[in-house]
């Protein structure tokens, strides 16, 4: 945000995509697949629209949607949400975000979110009135390393004023998959300070090479005080359905509840049908997609490290962050913006997603394309860098 009563800024998104269409670009920027869902989701979805479910769903979504995500959650956790009470469906898991965001933080609170982090944070924090006090991970040494995170630089980041941690693990930009002992002083801070944990989860299902994703809401102490949010759009590459949720304690997603009434109110009543039934998939779904997506790793990995990027190897989500200091760049907002022009190609410069937006030379990749078109990608940037 640019400031009290001012226009909030326009995403990088935005500006990339734009960019992206004035120049037939491949666009590698924005985290969207260029495959539609599976099909049997998509004539769900096609046959809740014949069979007139058109019109307002419930607030929180309709009960069979709820009772999926609540199945979902014990089947892969072993949690167990309310399907009536402990659940609610969103526009999207940004909605989520927001409306827990605005549910638990006033004017005054302090936020802490690991950094860099999903530009969405900061406006949501700044909508409440609240501040966001970045705990930026360590980045990595050398090219087979990972962003990881400093349990003393995060405790030293609480305050008397902390009201909320924001945690986002599969971590998008940087591919890290938050381990159990980064999760179990997350969590131990978090009861210790008596504070309220947001997971942003959206990823869970793209963790490579045998990694686990594990939502701290599984972790002692942690269930009575996380909210947790998932998303539809990742794994069944439907976004544009927008269908995201909010899962946990029912004291919590009641507060959730309470401001998203006054955002979305709900929508998308056939596709919340749609979501039902892809929720119902069989684990070998799961397994096949996050295979498919670590092949399309491997290749843009390998690819951008040939061309001459400094690349880091993500653990999960769709996203490779690579640097681009050995083309003599130290600005990765202006190599973004020169590059759709330059090499008919589309990426997003990582420094948005720090609070300070200082020039990095740091850019990030997405992956969630078609192989053809990831090796289109990979060819113009050959041939123009």
């Amino acid at each position: 945000m640019s400031g009290p009563g001012r226009r909030p800024e326009t995403t990088i998104f935005t500006t990339m995509s734009a960019l992206a269409q004035r120049h037939g670009a491949v666009n590698l920027g924005q985290g969207f697949p260029d495959e539609s869902g599976p099909s049997h989701i998509i004539e769900a979805a096609a046959r809740a629209m014949r069979d007139g479910h058109n019109q307002y769903p419930p607030l929180a979504g309709i009960p069979e949607l709820r009772r999926a995500i609540a199945a979902h959650q014990r089947h892969w956790y072993d949690l167990a949400p309310d399907p009536d009470e402990g659940v609610t469906v969103t526009a999207g898991a940004t909605e989520a975000l927001t409306a827990a965001i605005l549910a638990f933080v006033d004017p005054g609170d302090e936020v802490i979110a690991l950094e860099p982090s999903y530009d969405s944070y900061k406006a949501a924090v700044a909508m409440a009135g609240g501040t966001l006090v970045p705990v930026r991970l360590d980045a990595p040494e050398g090219a087979q390393g990972h962003w990881r995170l400093d349990p003393a630089r995060l405790a030293a980041a609480v305050s008397d004023r902390t009201r909320l941690l924001l945690v986002n693990s599969p971590h998008n930009p940087t591919g890290t998959v938050l381990d159990r002992e980064e999760l179990g002083a997350i969590a131990a801070l978090a009861v210790e300070r008596d504070l309220i944990a947001v997971t942003d989860e959206v990823y869970e299902h793209l963790v490579f090479d045998g990694r686990e994703h594990v939502p701290l809401a599984t972790l002692p102490g942690m269930w009575d005080r996380t909210v947790t949010i998932g998303s539809a759009g990742k794994t069944f590459s439907v976004t544009g359905w927008k269908i995201g949720w909010a899962t946990g304690p029912a004291e919590l997603v009641a507060r959730v509840k309470d401001v998203k009434q006054w955002l979305s109110f709900a929508s998308g009543t056939p596709f919340q049908y749609g979501i039902t039934e892809a929720l119902a998939s069989g684990d070998g779904f799961y397994r096949e997609y996050a295979a498919g997506y670590q092949e399309r790793r491997d290749v843009m990995v390998a690819g951008l490290a040939a061309i001459g990027f400094d690349v880091h190897e993500p653990e999960g989500t769709y996203f490779v962050t690579a640097g681009i200091a050995p083309f003599g760049h130290e600005d990765g907002l202006r190599f973004c913006l020169e590059l759709p022009e330059r090499c008919g190609v589309v990426a997003v410069p990582t420094q948005v997603f720090y609070l300070d937006q200082a020039p990095r030379a740091e850019v990030r990749f997405a992956f969630c394309k078609r192989l053809d078109v990831i090796e289109e990608g990979l060819k113009r940037l050959r041939a123009g860098l």
